[in-house]
C-alpha cells in the first residue's frame, strides 16, 4: 500500500505529468466503478497528507517569519536614520564648500563697493523703520542703536519632519539679528505682517539644503534644539540669502572684534585730592584686562553650534576645555561674564543632545558600548551623576526589552537557560562598561549596586513566573535554580556577588514549592498506607529486580540486597519501597535548593514525611494479630530504622555541613519492636 502511494505521489509530482492523459489511461485500465472509487480515495488521502504537511511547515516556520519581519523593520528604521544623518552631513559639507568659495569673492565685493558705494546707515535705518511699521508687535526693535536693514524678502516655511508647507513668512535681515514675520490674512491698514521670532546672528547656523525635486531652493536655520526650513522663490534668491547671511554674520564678528581691540581701559580718577600731609596715599587699583580678541574665542559660540549640529560632541567639549583652561587664572570681568553666558547656553544645548542620546527611546541594539560616547562627554562636562543615572536607565530598558522579546519555549529548563544567558551576560557587560566609564567616580558605584538589585528583581520576576507559577516539578525547579546560581557566580570575576540577593528574592517561592511537594508526598503516602496489605513485592522479572536494585543503590541504600530473595521477590512491602524512593528524591532536590534560610523548612518537611511512615508502621504493629504478618511488618520497620533513617541523616548532614539533632532524636524515638516467643513485643 505504501509503495503504491509513493508511486502515485511520484507520478503526480513529475514535471511531465499530463492530467488529461492520466485520466484517459485510468478510465481505460479500470474494470468498473469500484476501481475508480479506490483510486479516488488514494488521491484524496494523498491530498490530505500534503495539506497536513503544508500546515506543519507553515506552523514550524511561522515564528521565523515573524522574527524576520521584525528584524527587517528594525533594519529599515535604522537605515532611514542613517540616510537622514548622511543627508544632513552632505548638506553641511556643501555649505562649508560654499563658504570657502564665498571668501574668494570678498575682493571682488570690495572693488564693487569702491565703485558703487552702498547706502549710508541713516538711509538703511529709515528704510528699516518704514518696513517695520508694517509689522505688528515689533515696536521695540528699533530701540537698539546702530541697527539697520541689510536684506529682506518673502519665504515659505516647511515642516522639518514631514516637509509640508506651513506658512508664508517675510524675513528681515539686520546687521545683528534676523526677524521672521508671518503674513496677516486680514490686513489692518498698513500692517501686513505679524511678529513671529527674532534670532541673534550668533544664536543660529545656516545650512544649505540640497535640492530634491519638488523640494528645492531651500535652506535650514539651526537653533538648537530647534531648526526651521525656508524655501526661496528661486535659486538666485536662495543664493543671495545664503551669501548675505554668511557675510552679515562675519561682518558682525569682525566689527565686535575691532570694537574690543579699540577699547582702552580708563584709569580711575580720584575725585578729591586731600591737602592733609599726614594722609597716606591709597593704592589705585586698575581693572585687569582679559584678552578675548583672539579669533578662536570670538568664533567659539558659532563653532560650538556647528559641532553640535554635526554631532561632533568630542570637538565641542574640547573647545570648552580649551576655554576653561585659558580663563582659569584670569579675573572675572564683565566681558568674561558675557562670554560665559553665551557659552553656558551652548553647554545646556549640548547636554540636552547628550541626554537624548542616552534616552531609552533611542535604539538599544548597540549594547553598553553604544552609550560610551555620550557618557564620556557628560562626565567631561561635570555631569557624572546625570550620566550614571541615564546610563543605568538605558541599560535597564535594554535588559527589560531583551527579556520581553525572549520566546517562551515549551521546555521550562531550556527557557531558563536562555533567560539566564541573556540577563547575566547583559549584567556582566554593563558592569564592565560601567567600571570603564566611571573609573574615577567612586561615588557612582553605590548607584550601580542599587541598579543591580532592581535588575535582579526584574529577572527573578520572569524566572518565578515561568518556574514556580506554572507549578513545575520540584526536580525541574531545582535544576532551574542551580542554573541561575551558576550564572550568578560568573559575576564574581568582576567583584560583584549577587548570590545572596538571588537567594533572598527566591526564598519565598522555594519555601512554597517545598511545602507543596511535601504535602503531595504525605498525601501519596497516606493513600498507599490506606491500601497496605503487608505483602512481599513480586517484581516478576529479573530485569525489574535489577532495575529496583540500581534505583535503591542510587538512593544510598547499600544494604538493600539483603532484603531481596530468589525468584524476583523482595522481602519488603511496596508501600515502604515507594516511600523510600520518594523521600530520598525529595531530599536530593531539597539539598540542590538549599541555603541557610531554608534549613528549618527542609528539616521540618523531612520530619513530617518520615513521621507519617513511622507512625503507620507502629500502628500496624499494634493492631495486627497475625504473628507472621507482624514479623513481616517488623522487618519493614527495621529497614526504615536501620537503613533508611541513617542514610537520610548522613546525606542531610553532608549537604548542610553540620549534624542535625532533630533527625537523630527522631531515629531514636522510632526504634522498632520485636516479636517474642510468648507472642509479646519488646523494643529492639
Amino acid at each position: 500500500m505504501a509503495d503504491t502511494a509513493n508511486r502515485l505521489r511520484k507520478q503526480l509530482e513529475s514535471a511531465n505529468f499530463d492530467p488529461q492523459n492520466y485520466v484517459k489511461q485510468l478510465s481505460q485500465q479500470s474494470d468498473g466503478d469500484r476501481d475508480l472509487q479506490e483510486h479516488r480515495h488514494k488521491i484524496q488521502t494523498l491530498a490530505d497528507e500534503t495539506a497536513q504537511s503544508l500546515k506543519k511547515n507553515v506552523y514550524k516556520n511561522y515564528r521565523q517569519f515573524i522574527d524576520t519581519a521584525r528584524e527587517i523593520s528594525y533594519l529599515e528604521s535604522e537605515m532611514y536614520q542613517l540616510s537622514h544623518i548622511l543627508t544632513e552631513q552632505k548638506s553641511i559639507m556643501e555649505s562649508i564648500t560654499q563658504a570657502l568659495l564665498s571668501s574668494d569673492k570678498e575682493e571682488t565685493a570690495k572693488e564693487m563697493l569702491a565703485a558703487f558705494p552702498k547706502e549710508t546707515e541713516e538711509v538703511k535705518q529709515r528704510t528699516l523703520t518704514t518696513l517695520l511699521e508694517k509689522v505688528e508687535g515689533c515696536k521695540n526693535i528699533m530701540e537698539t542703536p546702530g541697527r539697520y536693514l541689510v536684506y529682506n524678502g518673502d519665504l515659505f516655511e516647511y515642516d522639518v519632519d514631514h516637509m509640508a508647507q506651513i506658512q508664508k513668512v517675510h524675513a528681515f535681515l539686520m546687521n545683528d539679528c534676523l526677524l521672521i514675520a508671518t503674513w496677516l490674512p486680514n490686513r489692518r491698514g498698513a500692517v501686513k505682517y505679524k511678529y513671529n521670532a527674532l534670532y541673534d546672528l550668533e544664536s543660529f547656523a545656516v545650512v544649505n539644503v540640497k535640492d530634491n525635486p519638488p523640494m528645492k531652493d531651500m535652506f535650514k536655520i539651526l537653533m538648537f534644539p530647534e531648526s526651521r526650513i525656508f524655501q526661496a522663490e528661486n535659486s538666485k534668491i536662495k543664493k543671495e540669502w545664503l551669501e548675505i547671511l554668511e557675510e552679515t554674520k562675519k561682518n558682525k564678528v569682525v566689527k565686535e572684534r575691532h570694537k574690543k581691540e579699540e577699547e582702552v581701559p580708563n584709569s580711575p580718577v580720584r575725585a578729591d585730592v586731600s591737602t592733609n600731609p599726614f594722609d597716606e596715599e591709597e593704592p589705585v587699583e586698575s581693572e585687569e584686562v582679559v584678552d578675548l580678541s583672539m579669533e578662536w574665542i570670538q568664533e567659539l559660540p558659532e563653532d560650538l553650534d556647528v559641532c553640535i549640529a554635526q554631532r561632533d560632541f568630542e570637538g565641542a567639549v574640547d573647545l570648552l576645555d580649551k576655554l576653561n583652561e585659558y580663563l582659569k587664572d584670569q579675573p572675572v570681568t564683565q566681558r568674561v561674564k558675557e562670554l560665559r553666558g553665551k557659552v553656558d547656553e551652548r553647554v545646556r544645548q549640548l547636554t540636552e543632545v547628550l541626554v537624548f542620546e542616552l534616552s531609552p527611546d533611542r535604539s538599544l541594539r548597540g549594547g553598553p558600548k553604544a552609550t560610551r560616547r555620550a557618557v564620556s562627554q557628560l562626565i567631561r562636562l561635570g555631569q557624572s551623576t546625570k550620566a550614571c543615572e541615564l546610563f543605568l536607565k538605558n541599560r535597564a530598558a535594554a535588559v527589560q526589552t531583551a527579556i520581553r522579546q525572549l520566546r517562551i519555549e515549551g521546555a521550562t529548563l531550556l527557557y531558563i537557560h536562555k533567560l539566564c544567558n541573556i540577563f547575566f551576560t547583559s549584567l556582566l557587560e554593563t558592569a564592565k562598561e560601567f567600571e570603564m566609564d566611571f573609573a574615577g567616580n567612586n561615588g557612582c558605584y553605590s548607584a550601580f549596586v542599587v541598579w543591580s538589585r532592581s535588575a535582579m528583581k526584574m529577572f527573578v520576576g520572569a524566572f518565578s513566573k515561568q518556574v514556580f507559577d506554572s507549578k513545575e516539578s520540584l526536580s525541574t525547579a531545582a535544576e532551574c535554580v542551580k542554573v541561575a546560581k551558576e550564572h550568578c557566580k560568573q559575576l564574581s570575576e568582576i567583584g560583584l556577588d549577587l548570590t545572596f540577593m538571588l537567594q533572598s528574592l527566591l526564598v519565598k517561592d522555594i519555601k512554597a514549592a517545598l511545602q507543596s511537594y511535601k504535602e503531595i508526598i504525605i498525601e501519596a503516602t497516606k493513600h498507599r498506607n490506606s491500601e497496605e496489605m503487608w505483602r512481599r513485592m513480586n517484581l516478576m522479572t529479573p530485569e525489574a529486580l535489577a532495575k529496583l536494585k540500581d534505583e535503591m543503590r542510587n538512593c544510598g541504600m547499600g544494604t538493600f540486597e539483603q532484603y531481596t530473595g530468589d525468584d524476583c521477590w523482595v522481602n519488603l512491602s511496596y508501600t515502604v519501597v515507594a516511600f523510600t524512593k520518594q523521600m530520598m528524591a525529595f531530599l536530593e532536590e531539597g539539598l540542590k535548593l538549599y541555603f541557610p534560610e531554608l534549613h528549618m523548612v527542609l528539616l521540618e518537611s523531612l520530619h513530617e514525611i518520615i513521621l507519617v511512615a513511622v507512625q503507620h508502621v507502629d500502628y500496624s504493629l499494634r493492631c495486627e494479630q497475625d504473628m507472621e504478618k507482624k514479623a513481616f511488618i517488623l522487618q519493614n520497620a527495621s529497614f526504615l530504622h536501620e537503613t533508611v533513617l541513617p542514610v537520610v541523616e548522613k546525606r542531610f548532614e553532608e549537604g548542610v555541613g553540620k549534624p542535625v539533632k532533630q533527625l537523630q532524636d527522631l531515629r531514636k524515638s522510632s526504634r522498632p519492636m520485636r516479636v517474642n516467643p510468648d507472642s509479646t513485643m519488646s523494643v529492639v
